[in-house]
C-alpha cells in the first residue's frame, strides 16, 4: 500500500504560517465534517489521521468523510475508513486529473479501480468529481465530462451519494446532472455559488456543503446563498488541509476547526449554533448513513497492508 500515514504532502514552499491553530471551544451538539483530506500531510509537524480525529472528537466533531481524488488517495480512503470507526470514505478521480489520465491512456483503468472501491464497506460516496474549468483548458474538457458522467453512474449503480467539485462551471454541472440524471443524494462540495445556484439546488433537492470560505469577509455570495438555502439541505465541511476558516485563514486546516465555520454560519442565519448543528448532523446522516451502520473490517486482498 501507499504510505500508511499520508499519501501526499502539501507544498511546503508556500509563504504562510504552517503551525496548526489552537483547539476551539467544543460544540455542545456535534456535527460531521463531510469532506476532508486527511491523507495530505501539512503543518510544521504533520498530524496523522488518528491525531486529527482525536482532536476533532475532543471539540464535538462526530466523524468525517475522507475523500479521495485519484487512485492512490481513493485506495487510502477506502482502506482507512474500513478500519477507523470515525471515518467513512468517498472515492473518485478529481476532474483535474481526468485530462491527464486520458492523455496517458489510463483514464478507463483508473475509473475501473474507483468502480471496484465503490463496492467496499464504509465507502458511502463517489467524489470528488465534477467539472473544473478554472485549471483545465478547452482541450481537456471532454475528458472531464466523460469522467463526471462515469462517476454519476457509479453513484447510482451503488446507491451512493455524489460529491461534486464545481469550479467556474456552475451551468455545465447543472446541465450534466439534468441530462444524465442526478443521484438521489447529490452534494455540492465547498459550495461556491450564489443565491441563484442555491435556488437551483433547492428546486432539485441537492445538498449544499459550506466550508471555511463561508467565514471569509469577501464571501457575500455565500451568505446570500445561505439566506435562501433550506436548512434541511445544509452540510458542513473543512476541505482540510485547505480553506481554513477565519480567524486562522492561511494556516493548516483540520476537522477540529469546523466549530468556527458552524458558528459563523449560525450567526449569518441568526440561529442558535446547537440547533443548526443538530439539523446539519441529521442531514449528514441522511446523505451518508450512520457511521456505525457497518462494522470496521480489514480491507481485502490485494490491498492487505493497513495503516500501522
Amino acid at each position: 500500500m501507499t504510505d500508511p500515514v499520508h499519501v501526499r504532502t502539501r507544498d511546503a514552499g508556500e509563504r504562510r504560517d504552517r503551525s496548526y491553530p489552537p483547539l476551539p471551544e467544543s460544540l455542545a451538539v456535534g456535527v460531521y465534517d463531510n469532506h476532508t483530506h486527511l491523507e495530505i500531510a501539512d503543518g510544521d509537524v504533520a498530524l496523522d489521521y488518528r491525531e486529527q480525529l482525536d482532536r476533532a472528537s475532543s471539540v464535538g466533531v462526530r466523524g468525517v468523510v475522507q475523500v479521495g481524488t485519484d487512485v492512490a488517495t481513493s485506495i487510502w480512503s477506502a482502506e482507512t475508513a474500513a478500519i477507523e470507526p470515525r471515518m467513512l470514505a468517498a472515492v473518485a478521480i478529481h476532474p483535474n486529473e481526468a485530462p491527464v489520465l486520458e492523455q496517458a491512456g489510463t483514464l478507463d483503468d483508473a475509473l475501473a479501480v474507483i468502480a471496484e472501491l465503490a463496492t467496499r464497506p464504509r465507502v458511502r460516496a463517489i467524489g470528488e468529481t465534477g467539472l473544473d474549468f478554472y485549471r483545465t483548458a478547452d482541450d481537456g474538457r471532454a475528458a472531464q465530462y466523460a469522467s463526471f458522467e462515469a462517476h454519476i453512474q457509479m453513484a447510482k449503480d451503488n446507491d451512493l451519494a455524489l460529491q461534486i467539485h464545481d469550479r467556474d462551471a456552475h451551468a455545465e454541472v447543472i446541465a450534466t446532472l439534468k441530462r444524465v440524471g442526478a443521484p438521489e443524494r447529490t452534494v455540492f462540495h465547498c459550495f461556491s455559488g450564489d443565491r441563484e445556484l442555491a435556488e437551483i439546488c433547492t428546486e432539485n433537492g441537492w445538498h449544499m456543503s459550506f466550508a471555511g470560505t463561508a467565514t471569509f469577509k469577501n464571501a457575500a455570495n455565500l451568505r446570500d446563498a445561505l439566506e435562501v438555502a433550506p436548512r434541511s439541505l445544509l452540510l458542513i465541511e473543512t476541505d482540510a488541509p485547505y480553506l481554513t476558516p477565519m480567524p486562522y485563514r492561511g494556516r493548516p486546516n483540520a476537522p477540529y476547526l469546523i466549530p468556527h465555520t458552524l458558528r459563523s454560519i449560525a450567526e449569518t442565519l441568526g440561529t442558535d449554533p446547537s440547533m443548526l448543528a443538530a439539523q446539519i448532523s441529521s442531514n449528514t446522516e441522511y446523505v451518508y448513513g450512520h457511521w456505525d451502520d457497518e462494522p470496521v473490517v480489514s480491507p481485502p486482498h490485494p490491498y492487505e497492508d493497513v495503516p500501522a
